[in-house]
């Protein structure tokens, strides 16, 4: 179960998710997110009062075992993009890779940190890992950064999944399928509250927890 204390480790993924939209945006020419003091690390700055707050509060009270939430979005002009299709997929990728990312530097913390300090990390006795916080914290924190990069790239609006199938359509087409915006939002509660997602991405997760948890042992050993 992902306890309340880990919270922060939600919070941290998702303005790291921001923040790397709002970078690449400003690489690829649009500085709305910078102009507007949103590439920063400062949390209040991409709080979300429900899906920063309410809702990850909610789930890790109800034991579900689940953590998820959401910053605000940052700004994000694509008119100021040098090239409007290559640029709107750089930056709609560059959210779910720093999660990406930020689940593979925990699991090397992990390797490094278990090398360094053995007898704290592993009993010697049995020679399995120790339930230490620290431990749960890095291996949460690559629970919850997977979950957010592989949740985002569901290509249902406003998702970033669903600007790279956007820059793949006809214009005319490709703005009827942006256009779902908010709608997109409930079709998403839909199919979350019918199970549908969860059928469709756990595969996805299992897969690559167990592809990560490998490599921890495969470097440990």
């Amino acid at each position: 179960m992902i306890e309340l204390v880990f919270l922060p480790v939600l919070i941290f993924a998702v303005v790291i998710h921001e923040c790397a939209h709002g970078l690449v945006a400003k690489w690829c020419g649009d500085d709305t997110a910078d102009r507007e003091g949103r590439i920063t690390l400062n949390p209040i700055k991409h709080t979300d009062l429900w899906g920063t707050i309410i809702i990850p509060v909610l789930l890790a009270l109800s034991g579900s075992g689940l953590m998820f939430g959401w910053a605000k979005p940052v700004p994000v002009n694509p008119n100021n993009f040098r090239n409007y299709r290559r640029d709107d997929i750089y930056v709609s990728m560059a959210g779910p890779a720093s999660n990406f990312i930020l689940a593979l530097i925990s699991a090397f913390l992990i390797v490094i940190l278990s090398l360094a300090f053995p007898s704290f990390f592993t009993d010697t006795l049995t020679n399995r890992p120790n339930d230490t916080f620290l431990l749960k914290l890095l291996w949460n924190s690559i629970f919850i950064n997977i979950i957010l990069a592989v949740f985002n790239l569901i290509p249902i609006p406003p998702l970033d999944g669903s600007h790279v199938i956007a820059s793949f359509l006809p214009p005319n087409l490709a703005d009827q399928y942006r256009s779902l915006g908010f709608t997109g939002m409930f079709i998403l509660v839909a199919l979350m509250a019918t199970g549908i997602i969860g059928r469709v991405i756990t595969p996805i997760l299992d897969f690559l927890l167990i592809l990560i948890a490998e490599l921890i042992h495969r470097l440990l050993n």
